[in-house]
């Protein structure tokens, strides 16, 4: 068996499943966001639902940036990764700048989950150097980092008890209240998602030493099942980033046929 097909082969599938799962309901989510809230239909009522900000969404986000951070450990360059992501961020800010300044479309995003895996993958990459050069044992290494991703976590489910308004935008990054912050289309601070990306990557560690599949023996039919769902995982980011324009075009064209007066 050559190389590539036995990495293929080897390739730990469930890890594009479930990040492909978690990029189809965010794509539903933000289409519904569109219809109700972009072109008026009364219509995706769940948006305004406590269960679905309580339970629904915080599963779509932990799934994505947990499998984030479990592929994390798998690369092996993270600093580049990293850079490409950072890339990506820094585009998708000016870009929505430049759409809610000129064109009127308030879509404006400071920082969001890119900007968390952007910071995860820097941190994760200093965490390797650091046990690289220090020949610490990975063992030490896991409990080190995994205490500290529970400790982001549990800040960031109490943040809210605190007095922690401002005004210096310094802060937006932390999930403080930023007193005058422009209104913006996402938000997600690091408290608590960067310690979720961080116990994702303690998972990746531990469950994935050496970085292969631990679900080898699917059968015929999940295998037919998956792959369109893997296939949208292995290709989140592009997917993440050309979403938004394509499916506002779509339904700007659908709702000119239905009321072509408005």
């Amino acid at each position: 068996m050559s190389s590539k097909k036995k990495l293929a082969k080897d390739r730990a599938w469930e890890l594009d499943f479930l990040r492909g799962i978690a990029i189809l309901m965010m794509l539903f989510m933000h289409m519904s966001w569109d219809v109700r809230y972009e072109f008026g239909a009364d219509v995706f009522s769940y948006l305004e639902k406590g269960w679905f900000w309580s339970f629904i969404h915080p599963v779509i986000v932990v799934l994505f940036v947990s499998v984030s951070g479990i592929c994390c450990t798998f690369s092996r360059n993270n600093v580049k990764r990293g850079l490409k992501l950072l890339g990506a961020t820094a585009g998708m800010y000016l870009v929505t700048y430049l759409v809610t300044t000129f064109a009127g479309i308030n879509c404006l995003i400071l920082f969001n989950v890119l900007a968390v895996l952007t910071c995860g993958i820097f941190l994760y990459a200093l965490i390797s150097f650091i046990e690289k050069k220090t020949n610490a044992r990975p063992d030490v290494i896991n409990v080190i980092t995994g205490l500290i991703g529970l400790y982001i976590v549990i800040c960031g489910c109490d943040i809210h008890y605190m007095d922690y308004a401002t005004d210096n935008l310094l802060f937006l990054p932390v999930g403080f209240d930023i007193k005058g912050a422009p209104w913006m289309a996402d938000y997600m601070p690091l408290f608590p998602w960067l310690g979720v990306f961080l116990i994702g990557c303690v998972i990746g560690r531990m469950c994935y030493k050496d970085k292969k599949t631990l679900f080898a023996g699917r059968g015929k039919v999940m295998n037919a099942i998956s792959r369109p769902v893997e296939f949208i995982g292995r290709h989140s980011l592009i997917i993440y980033l050309a979403h938004q324009p394509v499916v506002y075009a779509v339904l700007y064209l659908i709702f000119m046929i239905i009321n072509p007066a408005k």
